[in-house]
C-alpha cells in the first residue's frame, strides 16, 4: 500500500477514486507520564514519555487507515493529513486522526 501526503504519486496514474478513508485513535494519558511532564515543563527538556504515546497512537490510526482502505479496494492512499487533538475535563486523552483519498493506481 502507497501512502502519501501528496495529492500524486510520481510515475503512477490514478485511474480510481474510491472515497475518503479515516483512521482514528483516542488514548489516555496516566499520572505517571503527566508527572513527568510536568517536571520537563519546569526544567525543560522532551518528554519520551509523551512522545512514544504520541508515534504509537499516529501508527495505530495509520494502520487502521490502512485496513480500510484495503477492504475499499484501494492498493493507495493520495492526501494523507494527520490531526492531533487533546480531548477530556483535565485534557487527560489525546486523539489522532488520520484522513486520506483511498485510490487505485496504475
Amino acid at each position: 500500500m502507497i501512502l502519501t501526503t501528496t495529492p500524486n504519486i510520481e510515475g503512477k496514474k490514478i485511474y480510481e477514486y474510491l472515497g475518503i478513508v479515516c483512521g482514528e485513535v483516542i488514548i489516555g494519558v496516566n499520572f505517571i507520564k503527566d508527572f513527568g511532564a510536568s517536571i520537563r515543563d519546569i526544567f525543560g527538556g522532551r518528554s519520551s514519555s509523551y512522545e512514544r504515546e504520541l508515534i504509537e497512537a499516529r501508527d495505530k490510526a495509520l494502520e487502521e487507515l490502512q485496513e480500510r482502505a484495503i477492504r475499499m479496494g484501494a492498493d493507495a492512499i493520495v492526501g494523507i493529513d494527520i490531526d492531533y487533538e487533546i480531548l477530556g475535563a483535565k485534557n487527560s486523552m489525546m486523539m489522532v486522526i488520520v484522513s486520506g483519498t483511498a485510490v487505485r493506481v496504475a
